[in-house]
């Protein structure tokens, strides 16, 4: 019968068209997750669950790793139940949802980690031009720091959604919303260099018209990325590990280190929420006050 209450759920949330795929797979490992613990506890319907059981499910959860659950993810374990409660309730399957009576799980914001822009030219430098993979890792690296995007989206990239007449890209990002990305001239050297004279080189390049593929010719996956990010990093001298979304981290810090105004940057990365973008001032302002103490040494007394 729990079982049964899980998958209309999950039904009515594919019925609403509200979510992704993803999300559905998220909401149904940790509603999984929580019916597992239940049985486990002899707790046969969901109209048992009360408050104090609710804590006993948070403590479970925090010992499951030697550090604790994130506190980003036990609010997104939460929340998924609190949903699927709140179903019960407006199927009249229950009463009342307890999960209301949870106190809000505190989010730790963590500042996003970004390359100085010294270090960006470091990374970019470092590539021999006259090797075809160097000068593929070269021109993908530079793109998607030069445009902000996210990993997936520079690696599904396809040749037709470059205007290199306009210098600009234009493609379907996250969200399923189109996004028009704007790039430097020498990008688009770059760029234009890259798709003529060096991707054609890969062996089965000329199956597709994904712009980044890899050493036989097929599409860049997100996997491959990190690893050739990785080894890049490494041979440039970079004495830290570099992710992929640090590329898009120092886009978006540089841009507003250089004045850019907080909307524009927010359109550019293709945020929905200011307040998703405006993590980055964040960074901008610690840098300013460490600048400013470095500057008025006085300030520090």
């Amino acid at each position: 019968m729990m079982y049964k209450e899980i998958d209309d759920f999950l039904k009515s949330i594919r019925l609403k068209n509200t979510g992704s795929k993803h999300t559905e797979a998220a909401y149904f490992r940790d509603l999984k997750q929580f019916y597992d613990y239940c049985l486990n506890e002899n707790v046969q319907d969901f109209k048992s669950v009360d408050l104090p059981f609710i804590h006993s499910y948070i403590h479970y959860l925090n010992t499951q790793t030697k550090q604790g659950l994130k506190s980003t993810s036990l609010a997104r374990k939460l929340s998924s139940l609190r949903s699927f409660y709140d179903f019960l309730v407006m199927q009249e399957l229950l009463e009342y949802n307890p999960f209301h009576d949870l106190s809000p799980i505190k989010k730790k914001h963590h500042l996003p980690d970004f390359l100085l822009f010294d270090e960006m030219m470091m990374l970019l430098d470092s590539f021999d031009l006259s090797d075809s993979e160097a000068y593929r890792n070269r021109v993908m690296f530079e793109l998607m720091y030069a445009c902000g995007l996210r990993v997936s989206e520079c690696v599904n990239l396809k040749i037709s959604e470059i205007d290199f007449h306009d210098l600009s890209l234009r493609f379907i990002g996250k969200g399923s919303k189109e996004r028009m990305i704007p790039f430097y001239p020498s990008m688009n050297e770059l760029l234009i260099n890259y798709v003529k004279h060096i991707r054609p080189t890969f062996k089965n390049s000329f199956k597709h018209d994904i712009v980044f593929v890899n050493s036989k010719g097929d599409r860049m996956t997100s996997r491959g990325f990190q690893y050739l990010l990785d080894k890049s990093a490494l041979e440039a001298g970079l004495k830290r590990t570099v992710h992929p979304h640090m590329l898009r981290h120092s886009f978006a810090t540089h841009l507003l280190d250089n004045g850019a105004d907080l909307r524009v940057v927010q359109e550019l990365l293709g945020h929905a929420n200011l307040s998703t973008t405006q993590i980055y001032t964040h960074v901008t302002l610690d840098r300013l006050k460490d600048s400013y103490l470095k500057a008025f040494e006085r300030a520090k007394k």
